[in-house]
C-alpha cells in the first residue's frame, strides 16, 4: 500500500483529513507535525482579548487524524530528500514517502538583534498562545511590530486584555510601510485607524525596527518606544530549511506550485498554504487560500495515489477579511468594499466557530 506523508497539520491538511474517508483513498498516511492540536487562526486575536478561551481555539489534530486512520508523527521537519523520497525530523528520524504534501505554512524573519531573547512572535501560533498568559503579567506597555491587518487586530485585541485586567493599556504599533493594513479596502483601513485612535494606540509607520531590548523597542530613527512585552508580528517568511531540499522556489523562497498544486510539476510532491503560491497567480497568504485549495488538495492527492491525471486550480482574486477590535465588533473588508459594527463580528464569529465545529464532527458536507 503506497504511503502519503502529509507534512504540516495546517489548514490544508486538516481538511484533506476530514475527507479521506469519502474520497476512500487506499493508502498508509502519515501526519507530521510537532503540536497534537493547531490553533485556528481566525480566532487567535479573540483569544488574546480574552472573548474565547483556548478550548474554543484549538482544533485537535489527534483527533482528526484518529477518524481518517492515520497516524500522527509528533515530530518537525528539518529537510526532505526528494531522491530517495524521505523526510528528515528533528529527532533523527527518517519518515519515507511514495506520495508528499507540505502545509506547513509560514514563518517569521527573528533576525533582527533581541528579538529571540527579549519578544514573543506570533508564530507558530500555538507557542504564542502557551506564552501569551505569562506575557501578560509582565505589564501593559506592548509594542507589536508589525502594522498589517494582523498586527492591528492584535494590537486591538492586546489593548482589551489588558484592560480587562484593571491595567491602564500604553499600545504602540510599529511598521515600515505608509499606512496600517496595506490591501485592505480604504473604508475598512479607515475603521481600523478610527478603533486605534479611539483606544489611544500610538501607530509609527515608515519606520523598522533595528534592534529589541528587555525594556525597548529601539527604530532606525534612533528613538525608542518602552515596552514590557513586544509582540513580533511582522510579514510571513518562508522556512530556510527549504532552500536545502531542491524543490522548486519562488523568488521570495516559497515552494512553487504549478496550477494542480504540485510542487515545480513533481508527481510525487504537493503543498498549499502559506508555505506555497501558484507560479502566474500570485496571492496574499491568507488562511482564506488555504481553506480554498483543500478540495482540490484532496483530491489530487487521490488520483496521485491511483496514477491518475490531477486537476487543476486557479485561486480567487479576492477574499473576504473580516478584522476583529477586541470588542465584540469587527471591520470587513472585500475588494474596494468595506464595513464595520457588532453584526460584522456577529458574522465573523459564527463563520469561525463553524469552522473550528465541522472537526469535532468530520462529517464532509
Amino acid at each position: 500500500m503506497p504511503r502519503l506523508v502529509l507534512l504540516g497539520a495546517g489548514h490544508s491538511h486538516i481538511e484533506v483529513l476530514r475527507r479521506v474517508p469519502a474520497l476512500a483513498m487506499r493508502a498508509e498516511i502519515v501526519v507530521v507535525d510537532p503540536h497534537p492540536a493547531l490553533p485556528y487562526t481566525g480566532m487567535v486575536p479573540g483569544y488574546v482579548a480574552g472573548i474565547y478561551g483556548a478550548a474554543d481555539v484549538l482544533i485537535d489534530v489527534a483527533s482528526v487524524c484518529a477518524r481518517a486512520r492515520a497516524t500522527l508523527r509528533p515530530a518537525r521537519a528539518v529537510g526532505i530528500d526528494t531522491a530517495s523520497r524521505e523526510v528528515r525530523c528533528d529527532d533523527g528520524t527518517i519518515v519515507p514517502y511514495d506520495i508528499l504534501s507540505i502545509d506547513i505554512g509560514s514563518t517569521l524573519d527573528t533576525s533582527v538583534p533581541g528579538v529571540v531573547e527579549h519578544a514573543l512572535p506570533v508564530r507558530p501560533l500555538w507557542r504564542f498562545m502557551k506564552a501569551w498568559p505569562d506575557a501578560q503579567k509582565r505589564g501593559s506597555r506592548i509594542a507589536v511590530v508589525g502594522a498589517g491587518a494582523g498586527g492591528i487586530e492584535l494590537a486591538l485585541a492586546a489593548h482589551a486584555a489588558s484592560a480587562a485586567r484593571g491595567g491602564t493599556p500604553q499600545i504602540a504599533v510599529v511598521g515600515d510601510a505608509l499606512r496600517i493594513a496595506p490591501g485592505i479596502a480604504p473604508r475598512a483601513q479607515a475603521e481600523l485607524e478610527e478603533a486605534c485612535n479611539a483606544r489611544n494606540i500610538g501607530i509609527r509607520l515608515g519606520v523598522r525596527v533595528v534592534r529589541v531590548t528587555r525594556e525597548n523597542v529601539v527604530l532606525d530613527d534612533g528613538s525608542c518606544i518602552p515596552a514590557d512585552n513586544v509582540l513580533w508580528a511582522t510579514g510571513p517568511a518562508p522556512h530556510a530549511w527549504l532552500r536545502t531540499t531542491g524543490l522548486a522556489l519562488d523568488p521570495h523562497g516559497y515552494l512553487a506550485m504549478d496550477r494542480c498544486l504540485r510542487v515545480g510539476g513533481r508527481p510525487d510532491v504537493y503543498a498549499a498554504g502559506d508555505i506555497a503560491g501558484i507560479i502566474g497567480h500570485p496571492r496574499p497568504k491568507s488562511g482564506v487560500y488555504a481553506v480554498r485549495e483543500a478540495p482540490v488538495l484532496a483530491e489530487n492527492l487521490r488520483r496521485a495515489l491511483r496514477g491518475e491525471s490531477p486537476r487543476a486550480y486557479i485561486p480567487q482574486r479576492r477574499a473576504l477579511a473580516l478584522i476583529g477590535t477586541g470588542d465584540r465588533r469587527a471591520v470587513a473588508s472585500y475588494g474596494p468594499l468595506g464595513a464595520e459594527g457588532a453584526w460584522v463580528w456577529r458574522w465573523k464569529d459564527a463563520i469561525d466557530r463553524r469552522f473550528v465545529q465541522r472537526y469535532r464532527e468530520c462529517r464532509v458536507t
